[in-house]
């Protein structure tokens, strides 16, 4: 069985012990408070990540909404996955990895603090040339590359993203690489839109509300749909559209709209249309890895561009303030917030 998220292992303590660290825990939907845990020690078999970065991804945004099913997340729960950090010490039987190496972590939940333990199959050795702040933006690359190859884009495929995110802006910088006939995305941000321009859109629309059609505003100009549609979307009612945006053969590759859909969703429209629907995690650790390399070898040649969608950095003290910014849905200035551990 494929390997899952795991939630790091802390053990809270009082500000006074001799040995703790900070970490942001999630009291109650809205509410994130500082609280302090022990710095762990890694097994024979584990490593100790000192914290860098850590992004905060829509999953997160979501949770700290309280939109999350309880089978998902429990109060008070810990958030952050997005990583950038260093290898802080080793077990006695890691032998490869080294202090001092620069990381990329996935799998690990509860990442907002100052030191993680983790296994070698959790992390990634970067260059020691990489930023920091794109250090952390990897994790999401292995999920977008899985969901790219699933599109099976050929060069008469037409292809819609829905949202421009950082994922959404990731992928489409992956998705032209795959040279669509077309590649159309939406979002409600103009200034969002002008960067998914550069990264390789063929054409961009601006959405006037979350809950406006978007073949009202695209199928003027795609009146058939598109036969692939990539949400990367946070609620679950993204589907919905989707599957009205998608040509009668098409496929939806569901990268976002992981969210709980309270709108009814036609599955006898989706039998009609001939619809498929690929979830996009990788189902084999092995190909995670792969993906994870090959999403690497993609920043690192300059083809994949996560630093300029950083908009704004946090102390992780004010972690709280960083999440009331990206849940503000009427903000137009941030895409990416980062939250700086140290």
């Amino acid at each position: 069985m494929a390997s899952k998220m795991q939630l790091a292992d802390l053990s809270f303590v009082e500000a006074s012990h001799p040995n703790a660290q900070r970490v942001a825990v999630l009291q109650k939907p809205g509410q994130i408070e500082m609280v302090y845990a022990e710095i762990p020690e890694p097994g024979p078999e584990e490593i100790r990540i000192r914290m860098h970065y850590v992004g905060i991804c829509g999953s997160d945004i979501e949770t700290y909404r309280g939109i999350r099913r309880p089978e998902f997340v429990s109060f008070p729960g810990r958030l952050g996955h997005e990583v950038s950090g260093v290898v802080d010490k080793v077990g006695a039987n890691v032998h490869t990895l080294k202090v001092g190496q620069r990381v990329s972590c996935r799998y690990v939940w509860g990442a907002f603090a100052e030191y993680i333990v983790c296994t070698p199959f959790n992390v990634k050795v970067v260059p020691d040339n990489f930023p920091d702040e794109e250090i952390s933006s990897l994790e999401v690359l292995p999920g977008i590359l899985h969901a790219a190859e699933l599109s099976n884009i050929q060069a008469n495929t037409n292809v819609l993203i829905t949202g421009q995110g950082v994922s959404g802006l990731v992928m489409t910088q992956v998705i032209s690489l795959f040279s669509p006939k077309h590649l159309a995305v939406t979002d409600l941000n103009p200034a969002k839109l002008e960067l998914a321009k550069k990264y390789g859109a063929t054409h961009t629309y601006q959405i006037p509300s979350e809950d406006t059609p978007t073949m009202d505003i695209v199928g003027k100009d795609f009146p058939d749909g598109f036969d692939v549609v990539i949400p990367c979307l946070l609620e679950g009612a993204g589907m919905v559209d989707a599957l009205d945006a998608c040509a009668f053969g098409g496929r939806i590759v569901m990268y976002g709209c992981i969210g709980p859909c309270e709108e009814p969703f036609d599955f006898f429209k989706m039998h009609k249309k001939r619809v498929d629907i690929y979830s996009t995690e990788p189902k084999r650790d092995i190909d995670m890895r792969r993906f994870w390399q090959e999403g690497l070898q993609l920043v690192e040649d300059g083809l994949v561009n996560t630093v300029e969608m950083v908009t704004h950095r946090f102390p992780l003290e004010k972690v709280g303030e960083a999440f009331t910014l990206r849940d503000d849905k009427s903000d137009r200035e941030s895409i990416h917030v980062l939250i700086d551990c140290r």
